[in-house]
């Protein structure tokens, strides 16, 4: 019997698979799952409790984990964990350089706003920050 419990067809054979090749492939899928759940929660109680954190860690605690969760769906979706090591680095790291890229325009380009901005600017941007924070 399916354990999906519906009246569906055992997917196994929609899929052209064994019951243990399904069993193997579902068990996969909830790893996959159950690894992305946790990483997710961990993102989420740093979100929560922010007060704990200062603001360039949850920064790097963000950038870590989003990263870590892309090279993880393409790992597992992508089936390049199947991959030998050669081909994994001939696609990843491109990738990571230009993340990499990114990730330092970004903060190039904050800084340099943060330093030319309008004094007035700074000022209402204090009173706005001083607010949120009451």
């Amino acid at each position: 019997m399916s354990e999906f419990h519906d009246d569906f067809p055992e997917y196994e054979k929609l899929a052209q698979h064994s019951e243990e090749e399904g069993q193997i492939i579902r068990k996969t899928l909830w790893k996959v799952f159950w690894v992305l759940l946790v990483v997710t929660i961990i993102e989420l109680s740093v979100g929560i409790y922010n007060e704990h954190f200062s603001d360039l860690a949850q920064k790097i605690i963000f950038i870590f984990f989003t990263v870590f969760k892309a090279y993880y769906i393409v790992y597992s979706f992508m089936h390049l964990g199947h991959e030998v090591t050669p081909m994994r680095r001939i696609v990843l790291v491109p990738y990571m350089v230009f993340i990499l890229y990114l990730i330092t325009l970004i903060i190039i380009e904050g800084s340099y706003c943060m330093k030319h901005r309008e004094p007035s600017d700074k000022a209402n941007l204090i009173e706005k920050t001083a607010a949120v924070k009451e």
